[in-house]
């Protein structure tokens, strides 16, 4: 019996097609941990924005109540 991939061009182009799905199957896994993993750090990055932020408003409420108590003082003065 002849070799299948050398005398079947119906098998030849059929291993082709398996090959192609299973790289695109490799590649879609890849693709989809890389998603996962993207979307872990964004989420990570919008808390820790969120925390940044909050803590800018603190930092500007206190610095606006110490300009508020020196000109208190300065007006008392």
């Amino acid at each position: 019996m002849a070799e299948p991939t050398k005398e079947n061009p119906s098998l030849k182009i059929l291993e082709s097609l398996e090959q192609h799905a299973s790289e695109l199957l490799e590649r879609y896994r890849d693709l989809s941990r890389e998603n996962a993993q993207l979307r872990h750090q964004l989420q990570q990055m919008q808390q820790e924005r969120h925390t940044l932020i909050e803590k800018h408003e603190m930092a500007k409420s206190r610095i606006e109540a110490m300009i508020q108590r020196l000109k208190t003082m300065e007006e008392d003065s």
